[in-house]
């Protein structure tokens, strides 16, 4: 996975694999400083988002009330 933090924002979020990167990197390694993780976002992207093991099941939690893996 390259590093997110590479590459400017504005020009990631045109494509889907960039908006999946940008979505990975927060919930992965926490949000900045006003940035909020869209719930929405994550239930569209679940099945594409590579998240680390205790990541994922945290937000299985918060989105389907149970762990599912």
């Amino acid at each position: 996975m390259p590093l997110v933090w590479d590459y400017p924002k504005a020009k990631l979020t045109r494509s889907r694999r960039g908006s999946v990167l940008l979505l990975e990197r927060l919930i992965n390694f926490g949000p900045g400083k006003g940035e909020k993780i869209h719930l929405r976002k994550v239930k569209e992207h679940w099945g594409a988002l590579r998240l680390f093991p205790n990541k994922r099941r945290l937000m299985e939690l918060f989105l389907w009330g149970k762990p599912q893996s």
